[in-house]
């Protein structure tokens, strides 16, 4: 209660005392009586209701895990409220706090009429999230006596936590191994695409179009269901995606977010073609995932990617040399970063003396009008492949080389 009003009540009671006391009679008793009773009223009120509130949190999505999911999607929220207690309550207000990894947070509060048992839902949505860990803090519950002269408060601690996986595009084609198809040196590929051997490395489901011969016919006996041969494809050199992480790099938080969704998107494309790719984070901390082919691999990556800020520091030649023993020779080193000039030929240098054949992967900035041409002529004349993206959407034509900037 607020000193101001509970000064009145208290010297309402004590007026009614000293009338009962010096007056007497049916009234002045009966006038004490209320304002003793209104006064236990508020003083039980505030030991429990709302103080000893609980409550359970349930989280809904459109997607098969609720506890992640994209960039861009947003959850539904369900919070059930249990408030013990006999004495009436005309309405609460719940107020919740979603706080993301980086500090950021956002405020939901709403009011709910809680049944005569205390008990009430209350259903909101979250707006569209980005990228990044979230965690829902303590709930706070507060209500008004039927008077409104006393506020109680009560906070309880709901699990509730979620993940939000980084925007990714499907990219079918990466002309980086057409183009080093028709290179010469160690480095190259061997072929412009990766041919299936004859030597079978499993079953999969059937996909219409597939040859009478490609078909399984044991399993498809055994199974009811129609499954083909898969077959082992030729191998290729291995991938390591390098995702620049540094503070003093990127104008905006949007050219961030873009560089390590272009880093997702990668790393799908990987999986998919079967393609061995690694990645390494230039951040506050240099992490470095050796190449592999399978999907736990990626998910560790990617759910690396999911806490990743740009705070590294230093040059990147150095962070690099921390883990230079990570990067298998042959491998295609893919720079991601938004940095041009001498620092990056630095890097692809020092990629280049170590047996790797560099790229990169230029991330402009989306507010930005123009673009760097000039430094992608720079790689150009210098033989290493390179690119420009300044928004996710074009990264697919960006990459099968139907618009090279």
């Amino acid at each position: 209660m607020q000193p101001g009003k509970l000064a009145g009540v208290l010297a309402i009671w004590g007026i009614t005392l000293l009338y009962v006391l010096f007056q007497g009679g049916k009234t002045s008793f009966m006038l004490f009586i209320m304002v003793t009773v209104l006064l236990l009223y508020l003083i039980i009120g505030g030991l429990g209701g709302v103080r000893r509130a609980r409550g359970t949190r349930s989280l809904y999505s459109e997607q098969d895990k609720p506890d992640l999911l994209y960039a861009g999607g947003f959850l539904r929220v369900k919070l059930s409220i249990a408030i013990p207690g006999f004495l009436p309550l005309p309405y609460v207000v719940v107020r919740e706090i979603l706080k993301r990894h980086n500090g950021e947070s956002w405020v939901f509060e709403e009011s709910l009429i809680p049944n005569l048992k205390g008990r009430g839902e209350l259903h909101f949505q979250t707006p569209a999230l980005e990228r990044g860990h979230y965690t829902f803090e303590g709930t706070d519950i507060l209500a008004e006596d039927i008077f409104g002269l006393v506020e109680h408060k009560g906070t309880f601690h709901a699990e509730g936590q979620f993940r939000v996986l980084p925007r990714s595009v499907f990219v079918p084609r990466w002309q980086l191994y057409e183009r080093r198809a028709r290179l010469a040196g160690p480095q190259a590929s061997l072929v412009p695409s990766r041919r299936e051997t004859t030597q079978i490395n499993g079953v999969r489901d059937y996909v219409y179009g597939d040859r009478l011969t490609r078909i399984h016919w044991n399993a498809t006996a055994k199974t009811g269901d129609w499954k083909s041969k898969e077959f082992e494809h030729e191998s290729i050199p291995k991938t390591v995606l390098v995702l620049d992480g540094s503070a003093s790099a990127y104008g905006s938080s949007n050219q961030f977010e873009l560089a390590v969704s272009v880093t997702s998107s990668l790393l799908g494309y990987g999986i998919r073609e079967r393609i061995g790719i690694g990645m390494c984070c230039l951040d506050k901390n240099t992490k470095v995932f050796s190449p592999a082919e399978g999907s736990a691999e990626r998910q560790k990556m990617i759910q690396y990617l999911i806490d990743i800020n740009a705070e590294g520091r230093g040059p990147l030649i150095t962070r690099l040399e921390k883990a230079y023993r990570m990067f298998p020779k042959g491998s295609y080193f893919v720079l991601i970063s938004p940095q041009s000039g001498q620092p990056v030929l630095d890097v692809l240098r020092w990629a280049e003396s170590r047996g790797m054949t560099p790229s990169q992967i230029h991330v402009h900035n989306p507010a930005a009008k123009n673009r760097n041409q000039e430094w992608m002529d720079v790689l150009a004349s210098r033989g290493i492949t390179g690119c420009s993206v300044s928004s996710l959407q074009e990264l697919p034509a960006v990459l099968g080389g139907d618009r090279v900037i």
